[in-house]
């Protein structure tokens, strides 16, 4: 390959790394919504807290399965002691294995069971809303926030360029001053007065900016990169009035807000807890069964070995007047040991029973148990309460804000173009020579300031918005 071929190859590549990390490098609302979700410690958190409910409720379903736990033992014994399998005394060194499977099922304990599954389940289902939630705060301070940089960045800007309209004034006084054209001797001073407060206003303006984008980087919980971009949104056209009041918001947020259907589901999970607890003063039935055997190395059997003829002291008398005598089969046995097998087979026993259990004096425990429970609930109760009061209160604020913010968005536009055609006449004027510098730059000044707020309360406007589509659930880009 030619040198200048194999050098254009590599600005080829270098230009597409450049280009592919610039692009990198810029930050989609989007895309700052799904890193924040993803990293937002609390999300984590609440989303943890979530699948504990979940195992929960998984678990008071499961409570209504019957419970079957197997034992097995060896116990070893010197001198006196019973036989397990033949229940006699022995005196004897001992072995003694015992096996057992035993199962319990309810059949009525007060409902208390099944208030539990419908308690765990609603708590459940509260947990996910505290999971939406979580996930809907992060996305409502990210989206405020990236208004924020985006505002700063556009204020930024029109500091810039009133720093650029303030050099071009200097250096047009430095040469008048050289000709002497200058109308009064303070001409160039002001001027570069009024290039000083312009660099000031940049500084500022910097600051700010870069404070919103570390903010931003913060709640995505990623290092903060001096060099991201961030795309523009449309926060150039205002609708003007929102289309609702705020007793709509109210009434809609109390029907999407995740956290108002939270705070709900608690409450009613309370209410179950409290019919759990009465329940369990209610007497409560079950069924239990169960199979054993055991094992005992002194279990022995007679073994039949043989038998033999004895005679006896018993005589019969003969026809002939004799006496015979008689004579006596005996069986003889022998002890023989039972294997493990076989009185592991032999020893096998099964018992089923239903059991009635009334509770009558427990030292007041249930019914200790039973006001905690309705101690629970009106805390539950206090802060569903207080969720929408305080709902009440933000969506009012955030109503009223918006409102004021798009009426001063409104007055600051008039202002603009007002103060946009006094500086045209001034700049006319003074350029005539009919003007002085100062009043020159107080008409800049006026234009300037009033363009810096009008971005202001453009922006102001888009933010109360958002926070509005929020309480609604309708949060969008």
């Amino acid at each position: 390959m030619q040198p200048g071929k194999y050098i254009l190859t590599i600005l080829f590549t270098i230009s597409a790394v450049l280009a592919n990390a610039q692009k990198n490098d810029t930050l989609s609302l989007q895309k700052c919504l799904d890193i924040a979700v993803k990293n937002n410690l609390q999300v984590k958190q609440t989303g943890l807290n979530m699948e504990s409910d979940r195992i929960n409720f998984q678990q008071s379903r499961e409570n209504l399965l019957p419970s079957i736990n197997g034992n097995a033992s060896r116990q070893l014994s010197q001198g006196r002691g019973i036989n397990p399998v033949t229940n006699t005394y022995v005196n004897q060194s001992l072995t003694s294995d015992n096996y057992g499977l035993a199962g319990s099922l309810v059949l009525f304990n007060g409902l208390a069971l099944q208030n539990a599954i419908k308690q765990a389940s609603l708590a459940y289902q509260a947990g996910k809303m505290d999971f939406q939630a979580a996930k809907d705060v992060v996305t409502l301070n990210v989206i405020t926030n990236y208004l924020a940089v985006l505002d700063n960045q556009e204020v930024l800007a029109q500091s810039k360029s009133q720093l650029a309209v303030a050099k071009e004034n200097v250096e047009r006084s430095e040469t008048l001053e050289k000709s002497g054209a200058n109308k009064v001797a303070s001409d160039l001073s002001d001027f570069r007065g009024a290039l000083a407060g312009s660099q000031v206003a940049v500084v500022n303006s910097q600051n700010s900016l870069n404070a919103a984008r570390l903010m931003l980087f913060q709640l995505m919980n990623i290092p903060y990169n001096p060099d991201a971009q961030f795309q523009p949104l449309n926060a150039q056209d205002l609708v003007g009035q929102y289309g609702v009041s705020p007793d709509q918001v109210y009434t809609t947020a109390l029907q999407q807000l995740a956290a108002v259907k939270a705070a709900t589901l608690r409450r009613e999970s309370a209410e179950k807890g409290v019919k759990v607890q009465q329940g369990l003063l209610l007497p409560s039935l079950a069924i239990n069964g169960g199979l054993s055997t055991n094992y005992s190395s002194a279990g022995q059997r007679s073994v039949f070995t043989d038998s033999t003829t004895n005679p006896t002291n018993a005589f019969i008398n003969t026809p002939g007047g004799g006496r015979q005598t008689v004579y006596s089969t005996q069986a003889n046995f022998a002890s023989q040991k039972i294997s493990y097998a076989d009185q592991f087979k032999n020893n096998y026993g099964t018992y089923l029973s239903v059991g009635l259990s009334i509770p009558i004096f427990t030292k007041y425990v249930q019914r200790n148990n039973i006001a905690q429970a309705k101690i629970n609930l009106q805390s539950y109760q206090n802060i569903e309460d207080n969720t929408k009061i305080q709902l009440r209160h933000d969506v009012e604020q955030a109503y009223y804000s918006m409102t004021a913010s798009y009426a001063k968005y409104q007055a600051l536009a008039a202002q603009v173009s007002a103060y946009t055609e006094s500086f045209r006449i001034s700049k006319i004027r003074f350029d005539a020579g009919v003007l002085t510098s100062v009043d020159f730059i107080i008409s800049k000044n006026n234009l300037d300031a009033a363009n810096l707020n009008l971005i202001t309360a453009r922006y102001d406007y888009f933010i109360y918005s958002k926070i509005l589509d929020y309480y609604q659930g309708k949060l969008s880009l």
